[in-house]
């Protein structure tokens, strides 16, 4: 195997250092059983990046314009297409890859759609690009337009569509002749409940998609060299893996995983599972919003097979320069909204955290639900609560002066506020699903946690069953009451059906939207100062609650960490020489 160094500024001395240390991470178990020489095997590198969410510039750790560099900028497409220009014309071998979520997420998205996306995209010169969930939010025929800009091929095996853009442009996998490599996509098959697909597209069985597309490769080529980009999710990723054949690398997205050595990543880089045929599969992921780009250096064998890698997520910093031309782009396509975006409409004296919405209580959710549902009462409504989803809080505003800008990008999904009424047994139904993560209706996974406003309690104990976690629900200061029927203020996401949270509910009243309710709140309420208040608890002890009317005492809590971990500095070491990777294989 001939390789180059990712980073010709590593001295000898350092990289051959890093490269003793890290020897057991390179090699598969099957390179020590094999001989490995320069006939029939062969060498290419991976750049994979997922879930962008719009942030072609700069942003702060929290996801939000990047307005005190000094306490750290990181990602912007600018610095992404520096990385690829200085190091990428040393892998002839090499493809840049896309595993979707490009859209939602900035006002980047949210005032050009996905026009300048597309543009930037083809500037960077991407080979192939999946599909995640977010395509989808603002329907078939923009995202069929979008798809129509763009200048690489589009692949999602799992994507059946009526929709005649998608069809001319969609495909299940794309081979690269002069690498004789194919590549396949996969979409997560939960977008019709989390997204805005049309009627007439549907997403199958993700795993059977791809294990069709393999055999299908199989059958019709000489092709033994297979990867799969995937926005299914990490532990989706370890699934696939390890139910198929024929597939060794996967690039993954849609969980916003960190993998690699640094601190608060939740796996290796890469995760390695084993498939049905007892060979080694490779899972890779970015993170999230562009911070790290993706690289992995693999060499196949005749098979398919990967004898070798190395590799890990390049941190995209301030340290990493920004393109200049693409950056002066990108402050170009700002000017139109910035004025907007940057006018303060009021401060925070407390960090509004998103990062443990999706697992917790957190102040971000607390406050938008309060918001909401102050918004129905000054209206005059009798509402006893409300409720979102945490998957439509998308990023922290830090303490300090809260701009439009950064509401947006926290909400950037135009969600409508709505009022609904259910049952107390109803409701009942409806937070035991939401604990037990299993829609108690329809007995289908909920796709996201929740937040709730003051006016209600949830108490429940994870350890129990599913269908049994739920001990107490307490609206106002009182039990829910199983036959009273109450007020609740919500989005219109949500009563569509959407994460499967309620059954879909007809003819609701769309009413402001809830970035517009929040401005409206945080103006009023500044300076926003307060603490959780435990509004949502997990318990322990036999009281189970087994009906609406459950009532007993509070069983003994225990205490809900609340910590934000913030992934900066900690740049993952990149490996390897010509002369060390040559000198390891020549006594193998």
């Amino acid at each position: 195997m001939v390789y180059v160094p990712l980073f010709s500024a590593l001295s000898v001395a350092a990289s051959l250092a890093c490269l003793a240390s890290a020897e057991d991470s390179l090699y598969s178990k099957r390179l020590s059983k094999r001989f490995v020489d320069a006939e029939g095997n062969f060498n290419i590198s991976f750049y994979h990046i997922n879930d962008v969410h719009a942030h072609l510039d700069e942003f702060s750790s929290s996801g939000t314009d990047c307005t005190n560099p000094s306490k750290g900028c990181y990602g912007g497409y600018a610095r992404v297409k520096t990385v690829i220009d200085d190091t990428r014309p040393d892998h002839n071998d090499s493809l840049l890859l896309n595993v979707g979520d490009e859209f939602q997420g900035t006002l980047f998205y949210s005032f050009y759609g996905g026009e300048k996306i597309a543009e930037t995209l083809n500037q960077l010169g991407f080979d192939a690009m999946t599909l995640g969930n977010h395509e989808f939010d603002g329907g078939d025929e923009k995202l069929g337009d979008f798809l129509k800009n763009l200048t690489f091929p589009i692949v999602s095996a799992n994507i059946v569509s009526k929709n005649e853009k998608l069809n001319s442009t969609i495909k299940p996998y794309h081979i690269f002749e002069q690498y004789q490599l194919a590549v396949i996509g996969v979409t997560t098959e939960t977008t019709a409940g989390i997204s805005n697909p049309g009627n007439g597209t549907k997403f199958t069985d993700a795993i059977a998609a791809v294990q069709a597309s393999i055999d299908e490769i199989r059958s019709t080529t000489n092709i033994t060299r297979i990867a799969a980009i995937t926005h299914i999710g990490y532990e989706e990723d370890k699934r696939l893996a390890r139910e198929t054949t024929g597939l060794h690398l996967i690039m993954g997205g849609h969980s916003h995983t960190l993998l690699g050595d640094m601190e608060g990543a939740e796996g290796k880089y890469p995760t390695i599972e084993a498939n049905k045929d007892g060979d080694e599969v490779f899972i890779v992921t970015a993170y999230r919003w562009g911070e790290y780009l993706g690289y992995i250096d693999v060499t196949y064998n005749q098979e398919g097979k990967i004898l070798a890698y190395h590799g890990a997520p390049i941190h995209l910093t301030n340290t990493t320069k920004q393109d200049e031309g693409l950056q002066a782009q990108v402050e170009e396509w700002r000017k139109p909204f910035e004025k907007f975006a940057t006018e303060e409409i009021g401060t925070t004296n407390v960090v509004l955290d998103q990062t443990t919405c999706q697992k917790q209580e957190c102040s971000l959710g607390d406050l938008v639900s309060d918001s909401i549902l102050q918004y129905r009462v000054d209206s005059g409504s009798k509402a006893a609560f409300a409720f979102t989803n945490a998957g439509g809080i998308r990023a922290t505003i830090d303490a300090g002066p809260i701009t439009r800008g950064e509401v947006l990008t926290s909400f950037p999904f135009g969600n409508a506020v709505v009022e609904v009424q259910y049952s107390g047994a109803d409701l009942w139904k409806i937070f035991e699903g939401l604990v037990s993560g299993v829609n108690q209706f329809n007995q289908r996974k909920v796709t996201s946690f929740f937040q709730i406003s003051r006016g209600i309690k949830v108490e429940y104990d994870p350890n129990k069953a599913i269908g049994e976690r739920l001990v107490r629900l307490t609206i106002g200061d009182k039990p829910v009451d199983s036959e009273t029927r109450y007020t609740v203020v919500t989005v219109d996401f949500i009563t569509g059906g959407g994460d499967n949270i309620l059954e879909p509910v007809q003819d609701v009243v769309v009413l402001d939207t809830m970035d517009e309710v929040l401005v409206n709140y945080i103006q009023k309420a500044s300076p926003i100062d307060f603490q959780l208040d435990g509004r949502i608890t997990t318990v322990n002890g036999s009281d189970s609650g087994s009906a609406a009317t459950s009532t007993g005492a509070v069983p003994a809590q225990t205490t809900i960490p609340n910590e934000t971990r913030r992934v900066r500095g900690a740049m993952p070491i990149y490996l390897g020489l010509v002369a060390a990777m040559l000198s390891i294989i020549a006594l193998l």
